[in-house]
């Protein structure tokens, strides 16, 4: 794998100057995320998301399986990343997952699957036989900067734009109908989560939000949260060697309140407006 290039020192001594001046080089306030752009593709639960220009991929899919023997009554939700030189020559890893993708991958499952945002039980079909085997799928197309917040939020777009075949149980025969027999259904989601990232600086109080790629580079300390439109706190997650205070992490799981809200409007706007142009009946 190619090492990626330091940043030399007058890029360096430019931006962490702009950032004590409480500015940064795209223009942006320091609690400003970049423009979020959403689209769809044809087919329900493709899902495209552009942070600035961070460009992330998302595709749901659903299958038959047999539940595990230790949650009968439970569907499954499995999540895969894609991480390839697409995103950044960097992340060229021949045979193995690099170390990023693998923090992604865990991230991303923390604040999807384990949170429990999907209902698993309602996609329970027979009792101890049969359920339905949901796969996201994260594909990374470009990489400027801050891919977890885009991954997770790509990952509930995708789950709450896809739609599942509606079934028959007779007995234990279950029958799985088109989209000409019968509509697809929703899958039953109980919150949206949203990641929020804030990047630290040494010797800069201001911490900075949603960081590009050069800012990446240059902090010494990140704070992942995760949370819900309704307040709720899913996943922290700090990395980096700089501590943080207590009233610190308070101050920015604050700010993080009011930007989930803001994305959490754009992104219900987004769903609304283009499940409105789609013919979702029986023909």
């Amino acid at each position: 794998m190619p090492r990626e290039a330091d940043v030399n020192l007058s890029s360096k001594a430019f931006v962490t100057s702009a950032l004590a001046q409480g500015l940064r080089v795209d223009g942006r306030s320091p609690l400003e995320l970049r423009e979020l752009a959403i689209s769809f593709g044809r087919e329900l639960g493709n899902v495209t998301i552009r942070l600035g220009k961070t460009t992330v991929l998302a595709h749901t899919s659903i299958s038959l399986a047999a539940p595990s023997p230790e949650r009968p009554y439970e569907g499954t939700l499995a999540v895969h990343t894609e991480l390839s030189p697409m995103a950044s020559p960097f992340h060229d890893q021949i045979g193995r997952a690099s170390d990023e993708e693998v923090l992604l991958t865990r991230m991303v499952d923390k604040a999807i699957r384990r949170s429990g945002a999907v209902d698993r039980e309602a996609l329970c079909i027979v009792a101890g036989e049969k359920v339905w085997a949901l796969t996201l799928t994260l594909h990374f197309l470009t990489d400027d900067g801050n891919l977890l917040d885009a991954a997770v939020l790509a990952s509930i777009l995708s789950l709450k734009h896809f739609r599942r075949p509606d079934v028959t149980v007779v007995g234990s025969e279950v029958t799985v109908h088109t989209e000409d027999e019968r509509v697809p259904v929703p899958l039953a989601i109980h919150y949206t989560p949203i990641c929020i990232t804030f990047a630290f600086f040494e010797s800069i109080p201001q911490p900075i939000l949603d960081p590009t790629h050069l800012e990446t580079q240059l902090a010494t300390s990140f704070l992942n949260l995760a949370l819900t439109p309704q307040r709720e706190l899913l996943v922290v997650s700090k990395t980096g060697g700089s501590p943080l205070e207590g009233d610190e992490v308070m101050c920015c799981v604050g700010w993080a309140v009011e930007r989930v809200r803001e994305v959490n409007e754009r992104i219900e706007k987004a769903l609304k407006e283009d499940l409105q142009k789609r013919v979702l009946e029986v023909r």
